[in-house]
């Protein structure tokens, strides 16, 4: 795993600067990939990744002295069937060159790469997605990660009828200068349409003191309201030092209308404890 997390060199292109906390949190989406896969592969006939936020598919950290994958290269990087994998990213640089290093890295691999936000891309995601349809079974593993909110409850429902099943890790600049009054009070229509309207604004401002608690209110209104919508959900919570976000701890989501949430979290924590077994 870790041969597959670095094993990159500075090819000329851009390279996204990150904080260590974030090599940690590919490592758990790769842990969720894994569970999802090992519990769905012998009951469809295909397995579908998606990433709706993809990047350049490097990051670096300390200027560029070490560069790790990001998601899209971490999953075409693992031994798991799935047969076609999607990726989509809305700016245009970092569309390039996770287009150059995927035919650098992956070229045998079946991908799909859409330029443009997940919102712009619903019915093209339609045409390159197969749908469960009589005795043909698939299964959609999709990542939304954008480390921002700029994604519409709206999209998430239309992805829901296409049969996604989602890993959400609620990462976003969270601290003393995009703070909780921001976000409450300057960034209302974007608070409004990750959520799903004035109400749920409403009860996410009620009584809150400070970040922590705004972001734990957020996740629990968002998570509630996939709830609502028909999803089985779970959580886990993972320490977090950045100055990005000034929180103690973050949280990824994993929804699913078919699949058990908790059988899939329990892999995933039985996994992590085997590895911790092996190295201490």
């Amino acid at each position: 795993m870790a041969d597959q997390f670095t094993r990159f060199t500075d090819d000329g292109f851009g390279i996204t600067s990150a904080e260590p906390w974030l090599k940690q949190k590919i490592q758990v989406i790769q842990e969720y990939l894994t569970a999802f896969v090992t519990n769905l592969a012998d009951s469809v006939d295909e397995v579908v990744f998606v990433d709706l936020f993809s990047g350049s598919g490097l990051y670096s950290m300390g200027g560029k002295g070490e560069i790790f994958a990001g998601t899209p290269l971490m999953a075409l990087a693992q031994d798991l069937p799935i047969k076609r994998f999607v990726f989509c990213e809305r700016d245009a640089e970092q569309f390039k060159a996770l287009k150059i290093r995927i035919n650098t890295y992956h070229k045998e691999k079946n991908v799909v790469l859409l330029n443009g936000k997940p919102e712009e891309l619903i019915d093209k995601l339609k045409l390159y997605i197969p749908l469960s349809k009589g005795d043909f079974k698939v299964a959609i593993f999709c990542v939304c990660d954008p480390f921002s909110l700029d994604v519409s409850f709206e999209s998430i429902e239309k992805l829901s009828a296409m049969g996604f099943n989602l890993l959400v890790p609620f990462t976003f600049a969270l601290n003393r200068h995009l703070n909780f009054k921001y976000y409450l009070k300057e960034d209302t229509e974007k608070m409004k349409k990750y959520l799903s309207g004035y109400k749920d604004l409403d009860r996410l401002g009620n009584g809150i003191e400070n970040n922590f608690q705004f972001y734990k209110r957020l996740t629990e209104i968002y998570e509630s309201n996939l709830r609502a919508t028909g999803f089985r959900a779970t959580t886990s919570s993972h320490k977090l030092d950045s100055g990005l976000m000034e929180i103690p701890t973050y949280t990824i989501g994993f929804f699913s209308k078919k699949l058990s949430a908790k059988t899939i979290k329990q892999d995933v924590e039985s996994t992590r404890n085997v590895q911790f077994g092996l190295f201490n």
